[in-house]
């Protein structure tokens, strides 16, 4: 007789949630956002095949499900139908994975403060000064790039030209980091810097800057 399936806390937490939302018939932002979310997977999975609800499922994590079924051709089908917009947003979705996944991925603040030896406020004080890149993920807190951090501390040369980009966001920072770039031969800034061409990046960094904050 085959062992029963095991549960998970989260698939605990989200029979809780269903519960809830049936009998209180939840009106907050949050009932309400969660009612429609759910609706808009039943139907998708409802008119997705085997082989794309497969590959869905075995996307990492939970959020990579949702967006493997999105991207799956009833998913899109339906994006296309809806929101004729919604396909360009997850374009712009995977590419901001993709520069946060990219070379080391991210680090969170007390990952940083202990390779710089500093404390949390320190590091979120270099972060405000505009010496450190990072993103903000609103509760999950701050996304440092690995890339910047170097053996003993940060990457030699890093900080001026996070100066020169200080008027654009942070994603459009890491995305000039980490995009080829004519300015420094074709290669990534961050490239550049590792072999020790800072004043190119310099360079790139203030032109990329004059041309984004336009």
């Amino acid at each position: 007789m085959a062992a029963p399936a095991q549960v998970s806390p989260y698939d605990e937490d989200v029979e809780q949630t269903l519960r809830g939302l049936v009998r209180t018939n939840n009106v907050s932002l949050r009932g309400v956002f969660a009612r429609r979310a759910l609706r808009a997977v039943v139907r998708l999975s409802e008119q997705m095949e085997e082989v794309s609800l497969r590959e869905a499922v075995s996307a990492p994590s939970d959020y990579g499900v949702l967006l493997a079924a999105l991207e799956s051709e009833p998913g899109l089908a339906a994006l296309e139908q809806e929101d004729p917009l919604a396909k360009a947003r997850l374009r712009g979705i995977e590419a901001r994975q993709k520069l946060l996944s990219a070379e080391g991925g991210t680090l969170g603040i007390q990952e940083v403060a202990a390779h710089l030896n500093i404390s949390r406020q320190a590091v979120y004080k270099r972060y405000r000064a505009g010496k450190l890149l990072a993103i903000d993920c609103g509760r999950h807190g701050y996304a440092f790039p690995a890339w910047q951090l170097a053996h003993g501390g940060v990457l030699t040369g890093i900080e001026e030209p996070l100066a020169a980009l200080s008027d654009l966001d942070p994603w459009m920072k890491l995305a000039f980091f980490l995009g080829e770039n004519a300015a420094t031969g074709g290669k990534t800034p961050l490239a550049a810097l590792r072999q020790g061409l800072a004043q190119d990046v310099v360079r790139a960094a203030k032109l990329h800057g004059e041309h984004g904050s336009v």
